[in-house]
């Protein structure tokens, strides 16, 4: 507030000084003008010459002024001098003439500012546009003393108002910044760990929605810290079992060794175990870097668009041998790789984060279905064109309808498995279908009266608008759906052949 007010400060003098000079110029002007009118009046003509007889009166009225030199001048209609000052500055030449009509000029006598005002007088028998000259000028010594006299008036009591001003300005600041200084201060002593919200009521009404706002960052910060807490403390205890195991297992093979007992076998179990246990724990440490990635990568605002049958059949072709050892039919049903309309397969977003989301799928699906059972990950469009769904069907046992929202959270796993998972696989797939705003849902794939029900877990992405292929190509022959099935056929492994793998062995070829 002081800085707007010592720079005002300074153009309030100097526009006062501009009005005062315009003020105390009017009544000079006006009684030039009456002088350079009654001048005029004077003038006469004889024997075709102009002649100036300067009344006692005038003269007088002349060289009474104390303050400032008046100077006049008579010029005739060839600009020959008739009476006067000669050291009187004439008007410029290319000014039109006015006769009768007074006019007013600054100029200068010796370096001296004058004010001039000055007429043009008709005079009988003259050639037309010749005209004689009467000017009567006079010092500016009055007019500033005037104009100071004025801007004393009107700045002296601005150095009173002024001072009297800031202080008043600087008082009422500070009683209504006390309560934000004491709010910054309670602030300030607060602990690093204290996220409670701030009291509204001791703040100033103005700042009110601001503090809300606080305490809404607040709460939300608190939850934010409150889960990374239990997520790292559930981390934590998942990684001790197979830490644990390690240890374990590298204990027990130390003693044995120790003891003088070098069965083979037993050294080969215990080695195994580890092995299992060091894979487990690494698949947990992954499981939780892609979580992690997933959540740091969502406030990213970089999107490119995805083929999404294109990281399907990527992902499938990973997880054959798999599917092989686990004797598991594992297939894809969709558009095949480079066919189907332009664009329709496509989806905004990043394209690490969705192959992440279909690995943690077809990873989960033949995680917990048994040795002999299916595994079917198909890719659909809808026939508005609205979204892109990506389903992962598998023959396992099943998950109950009141635990389907349960198994989307951090190390949650159904009840009744006996399998070796981490608990993390459909946290990550959450977590990034809802950064790419898309829907994940759960359903069994069977009847409830099967004796396997199965899992389909269904994805839906919302379509890109443009497409990255400007080229639409030729369309199938057949419904879009026939061309999946017939893919299907050919990626899908076989029972029946020679060998219960023949089908994926011929599956594996293609791929």
């Amino acid at each position: 507030m002081l800085a707007p007010l010592l720079l005002l400060w300074p153009m309030s003098v100097g526009l006062t000084w501009v009005v005062a000079e315009n003020i105390a110029n009017r009544p000079f002007d006006r009684a030039l003008t009456e002088t350079a009118r009654n001048l005029a009046q004077q003038v006469a003509v004889s024997h075709n010459e102009v002649i100036f007889q300067l009344p006692p009166t005038i003269s007088e009225f002349l060289k009474a002024d104390n303050a400032d030199d008046i100077y006049f001048q008579v010029l005739g209609v060839r600009g020959e001098f008739v009476s006067g000052d000669h050291s009187l500055p004439v008007p410029v030449a290319e000014e039109p003439h006015e006769p009768g009509t007074v006019k007013l000029r600054s100029d200068a006598i010796d370096n001296v500012p004058i004010r001039v005002a000055y007429v043009w007088v008709e005079v009988d028998g003259a050639d037309e546009g010749q005209h004689a000259l009467v000017q009567v000028a006079e010092t500016l010594n009055k007019r500033s003393h005037l104009a100071t006299e004025i801007i004393k008036g009107v700045i002296l009591p601005q150095f009173v108002i002024l001072p009297l001003a800031v202080v008043l300005v600087w008082l009422a600041l500070s009683r209504g910044i006390a309560p934000l200084s004491e709010l910054q201060q309670r602030i300030r002593r607060r602990q690093s760990d204290d996220l409670s919200p701030i009291d509204e009521h001791d703040a100033p009404e103005e700042v009110a929605p601001l503090v809300r706002s606080i305490n809404d960052l607040l709460a939300r910060l608190d939850q934010s810290i409150k889960t990374q807490k239990h997520f790292l403390a559930d981390a934590a205890h998942q990684l001790k079992t197979p830490l644990a195991g390690l240890r374990m297992q590298a204990e027990l093979a130390q003693r044995e060794i120790d003891a003088g007992q070098r069965d083979p076998q037993e050294l080969k179990r215990s080695l195994r175990q580890i092995a299992r246990s060091s894979q487990r724990a690494a698949h947990m440490v992954n499981q939780l870097l892609a979580l992690a990635r997933a959540e740091n990568q969502g406030q990213s605002p970089r999107r490119h668009e995805v083929p999404l049958g294109e990281i399907v059949t990527e992902v499938v072709r990973d997880f054959v041998p798999r599917a092989m050892d686990k004797r598991i039919d594992l297939g894809y049903e969709g558009p095949p790789r480079g066919l189907g309309p332009a664009g329709r397969s496509l989806l905004r977003g990043n394209p690490l984060l969705i192959k992440e989301l279909v690995r943690n799928l077809v990873d989960n699906a033949l995680l917990y279905t048994p040795p002999g059972g299916t595994v079917t990950v198909r890719v659909l469009h809808d026939p508005f064109g609205q979204v892109v769904v990506l389903q992962v069907e598998d023959s396992g046992p099943g998950i109950p309808e009141n635990e389907r929202e349960l198994v989307f959270q951090p190390f949650y796993r159904a009840l009744g498995t006996e399998v070796d998972g981490s608990g993390l696989g459909l946290a990550i797939v959450r977590e990034i279908a809802q950064q790419h705003g898309a829907e994940v849902s759960i359903e069994d794939a069977r009847p409830a009266a099967a004796e396997a029900r199965g899992t389909r877990v269904t994805v839906r992405f919302p379509v890109a608008r443009e497409a990255l292929w400007p080229d639409e190509p030729p369309p199938l022959h057949g419904p879009p759906a026939a061309a999946g099935l017939a893919l299907n056929r050919v990626l899908r492994p076989r029972k029946g052949d020679s060998g219960e793998n023949t089908g994926v062995q011929k599956r594996t070829a293609v791929l």
